[in-house]
């Protein structure tokens, strides 16, 4: 059995998303799985180069992980044609000038979202990826996860009949910092710095309703900052002056209606960190990351509304649960699907127009929050 390597050059890794998601559960994992098996039989092999601006984290995970290589020079590492793909997860306002600098040295480039912190400049890599032709791709992992992939499952058997609605929650409580260290970074809660939930968020929310119950027509949303104080990483006090909460609802084409409370001020009282129910003409569903449950016409219950008495119905009874199947990480199932994109095989539609339309609603998202009506979203022209 032949091998073949592609140099992937991943910058921003030292962040735990990057860490743990992209090189360890990712890039890690298929060099031990023996790589991605291509359709005649070769063995497509990663090999990560770290690179970041400090040093002493980049040596540590390097010798944590195994990686030979790492540097702080990103010029260098973009300038050697042993790495023909550049990744990206640093923070989200240096991102287009950094993809567009690896764009101009040849090399393939996939990215966490958002792409940009606005439109224009995520339209700007589009055309410059389309101009240098090469593949591009936006992390948009949310569409892997076993409870959206067993959703996906009753959506394609047209369990839901027609398609209502869709209720989306998202959140939990983030500490302020100061008794308790906070679970996100302080540049999350700093706009200047590209943060606000409705930028983060909203990207993930697009490419979940566009891609399984239809593209976004329209939003109206209404943003706040709950918690008006944090301490940074140093302990030090800061005022937040980004979105920390959003309330949002969607048109969708095809006519169902979807809905995403957001919030990073909320405390948990639900399945999971992120659950979605959809409820269509012959039957609903509930999914969490990992689990789904769905229940059809026949088995719904038939409630009174009768306040003056205890409820005599138990709404979980008359629930199923999608079994399990074998699902992998959902950010190494897109990767090895991009990573078959750069060697030839299939196509790979989470591209920077994808992200771009992620962007685009978060953009109309804040600007409908800004003026308090409904913001119509136009197809977007590369």
């Amino acid at each position: 059995m032949s091998e073949r390597r592609i140099g992937i050059v991943m910058h921003g890794v030292t962040g735990r998303m990057g860490t743990h998601q992209h090189l360890a559960r990712s890039i890690l994992e298929i060099r031990r799985q023996g790589g991605v098996a291509l359709k005649d039989g070769t063995r497509l092999m990663p090999d990560p180069i770290l690179v970041g601006r400090n040093a002493g984290k980049l040596k540590d995970l390097a010798e944590k992980y195994g990686v030979d290589r790492w540097t702080t020079d990103l010029s260098a590492a973009l300038n050697d044609k042993a790495f023909g793909v550049f990744f990206d997860a640093a923070s989200t306002k240096l991102r287009p000038k950094i993809l567009i600098k690896a764009i101009k040295a040849g090399k393939h480039v996939y990215c966490e979202k958002p792409v940009a912190t606005n439109l224009s400049e995520a339209m700007q890599l589009c055309r410059e990826a389309r101009k240098a032709r090469i593949k591009h791709g936006v992390v948009q992992d949310k569409l892997w996860l076993p409870g959206l992939l067993k959703l996906k499952s009753l959506i394609d058997a047209g369990f839901f009949g027609r398609i209502l609605s869709v209720r989306g929650e998202f959140g939990y409580w983030v500490f302020e910092g100061d008794e308790r260290p906070a679970q996100r970074p302080s540049w999350n809660y700093r706009r200047k710095d590209g943060g606000g939930i409705i930028l983060d968020m909203l990207c993930h929310w697009r490419y979940v309703l566009d891609h399984l119950f239809g593209e976004v027509k329209a939003v109206s949303c209404l943003g706040a900052t709950h918690i008006p104080w944090r301490w940074d990483e140093n302990r030090k006090k800061y005022k937040v002056t980004a979105d920390d909460a959003c309330y949002a609802t969607f048109q969708l084409k095809g006519g169902a209606i979807a809905h995403f409370n957001s919030s990073w001020a909320v405390r948990v009282r639900r399945d999971d960190l992120l659950t979605l129910q959809v409820d269509g003409t012959r039957g609903s569903a509930v999914a969490g990351l990992r689990r789904c449950f769905y229940q059809d016409s026949g088995n719904t219950p038939q409630p009174v509304w009768n306040p003056d008495i205890a409820q005599p119905i138990n709404f979980y009874d008359d629930w199923k649960e999608v079994p399990d199947a074998n699902y992998d990480n959902a950010f190494k199932a897109q990767w090895e699907l991009f990573l078959k994109h750069v060697a030839g095989e299939g196509g790979f539609r989470w591209n920077l127009r994808e992200g771009a339309k992620g962007v685009q609603l978060a953009e109309a998202a804040l600007r409908s929050w800004k003026k308090r009506c409904w913001i119509d979203l136009p197809a977007l022209r590369a």
